[in-house]
């Protein structure tokens, strides 16, 4: 059973190929000057550009792989699954997957969310047996009525679906927790223990966006901590109208703001990909002067291709596969201090 469109009936009508006319006015973040609702124009789309794979952070293989499965024809979604499986599956990042820096308790769960171009969606959290939450996501949104399991019941329903039963914790990971326990104090470092998500998007060659986002989370996290990252309009959103937007860094703070939603409906309202994130990012520092101890990134993508990034602090760059090219981009950021 399909489960029904979720959040875009609540998003704004939208007009013209890929961005909608706004209902209120805002600013663009270049001219200063309010976007009107006349003003917004349907944009012009090159689809030689396409396909496209953009994710947070330096994950090369992870998104070459997704470049590669858009080229061979596969849809948006199961390109996204399949190129941030690769880091669930690597045992050496401790902030994904199979491997990922437990709780404080010494347990690994893992959160994940994935949208597609329908508008459908599908979420797990604090899943402790499995390690391609991702794809357990999708199983999620396609095969009940729901959008989000958590724990147990979302376990239970990965087996029925063929997932395997795994122990997540490495020894790696667990000789690293008990280090940790001889002086416990939890304080995440910016790009570091901040570094705790893969969030992807995807542009196929028919023009659909799809994204995925998956975390082991913040390392030695509270028992029962959840982040942004599986939270529709929090650490993934997409519109296929208009775009999508993923998040990384630190979840609470991305949650306050529900960021990727957020950039969607800048976006929506006529502002660029990098517009859009630069708001985010200005929105979350200008209420907490707390910024300086903690990062966020966001990345955009809107319908017609076009790419922009921001973040807090120096540091955060993303992959980007274009015309069979995968590429590492240094993004600009917030505090210059």
């Amino acid at each position: 059973m399909k489960r029904r469109q979720f959040i875009k009936n609540a998003s704004l009508t939208g007009v013209g190929i890929a961005v909608g006319s706004s209902i209120t006015a805002c600013n663009d973040g270049t001219d200063g000057k309010p976007i009107k609702k006349d003003d917004v124009k349907p944009m012009a789309i090159d689809t030689s550009k396409f396909p496209i794979a953009v994710c947070t952070w330096a994950f090369s293989k992870a998104n070459e792989t997704a470049g590669n499965a858009l080229n061979s024809g596969k849809k948006a979604l199961d390109a996204a699954i399949e190129g941030v499986a690769i880091e669930e599956e690597n045992l050496k990042n401790t902030t994904v997957g199979k491997g990922g820096a437990p709780d404080r308790e010494g347990n690994v769960t893992l959160d994940a969310c994935v949208m597609d171009s329908n508008g459908d969606c599908g979420a797990v959290v604090y899943v402790n047996t499995i390690t391609n939450v991702a794809a357990l996501a999708k199983k999620v949104m396609e095969n009940t009525p729901h959008v989000m399991l958590a724990g147990e019941g979302a376990e239970a329903f990965g087996y029925s679906q063929g997932f395997e039963k795994e122990n997540l914790l490495t020894e790696e990971s667990r000789l690293a927790w008990e280090e940790w326990k001889k002086s416990p104090e939890y304080k995440p470092i910016i790009n570091i223990e901040n570094h705790d998500t893969i969030g992807m998007l995807c542009l196929d060659k028919d023009g659909d966006i799809a994204g995925a986002c998956t975390t082991s989370g913040l390392s030695y996290k509270m028992k029962g901590r959840i982040g942004d990252s599986p939270i529709i309009g929090s650490g993934l959103f997409i519109d296929n109208e208009v775009g999508g937007a993923v998040a990384t860094g630190m979840g609470e703070e991305v949650l306050k703001t529900v960021g990727s939603f957020l950039i969607v409906e800048l976006m929506r309202n006529g502002m660029s990909p990098q517009s859009a994130c630069e708001e985010a990012i200005r929105r979350i520092v200008s209420k907490n002067d707390r910024y300086k101890d903690f990062q966020i990134a966001y990345v955009a993508m809107n319908k017609a291709g076009e790419i922009g990034s921001y973040c807090i602090h120096k540091g955060f760059t993303i992959m980007k596969y274009q015309n069979g090219t995968n590429k590492n981009v240094k993004v600009d950021f917030y505090n210059k201090a």
